[in-house]
């Protein structure tokens, strides 16, 4: 029997998205949002949701430019210190040693710290309520080598990228390989009516 829950982990896991930003001081702002992820592969997109509270979202209104900057598991206090802490008192770049760095495409710093990085544009919006889903074209991907295959293949296990359990309320590391992908379902292929 399966018993009615709230929707908080509706998806699991979660990848912890820091959210890059420039304020109207031009000071650099990070924020750790749990809501986002890919809207469209072509064009690439992706996107973020955001409190209006939030100081992130009158930067996205200001600038229409973001990044998105995924951690690896060791940096897990300085993303929990971005999502706690705002950016209308905190300089959290101070705060946390870590390394802001200009986009080369978008006016919106990256993490230099951080194994992947993703500048966006942001081309559409759409208030839901509590947040607005902010959509945001890629512009560019940069990847740390540690990242990246011998053959220049992406592998996420490698760098241990952060992610997050928003029904427990916890950071997680990746975990182990089950099956590839467009694969191990071929299995049924053969039983098919």
């Amino acid at each position: 029997m399966k018993k009615s829950v709230g929707t908080l982990g509706l998806l699991f896991p979660n990848p912890v998205l820091v959210v890059g930003t420039y304020d109207s001081a031009g000071e650099p702002n990070a924020a750790t949002l749990a809501w986002g992820g890919i809207a469209s592969s072509g064009p690439e997109a992706v996107s973020i949701a955001v409190r209006p509270s939030r100081h992130t979202y009158e930067a996205l209104l200001r600038t229409k430019a973001f990044t998105i900057n995924l951690p690896s598991v060791e940096h897990a206090a300085a993303v929990d210190y971005f999502g706690i802490a705002t950016g209308r008192t905190a300089r959290k770049f101070a705060v946390t040693g870590l390394t802001p760095v200009r986009g080369s495409v978008v006016d919106a710093p990256y993490i230099a710290e951080f194994p992947f990085n993703m500048e966006c544009q942001v081309v559409e919006s759409l208030d839901l309520g509590a947040h607005t889903l902010f959509i945001g074209h890629v512009k560019d991907v940069k990847v740390s080598e540690l990242l990246l295959t011998e053959d220049g293949n992406l592998d996420w296990q490698t760098a241990s990228i952060l992610t997050f359990d928003a029904a427990l309320r916890v950071y997680r590391a990746p975990g182990e390989i089950v099956g590839n992908a467009f694969s191990i379902g071929k299995k049924y292929i053969s039983n098919t009516p």
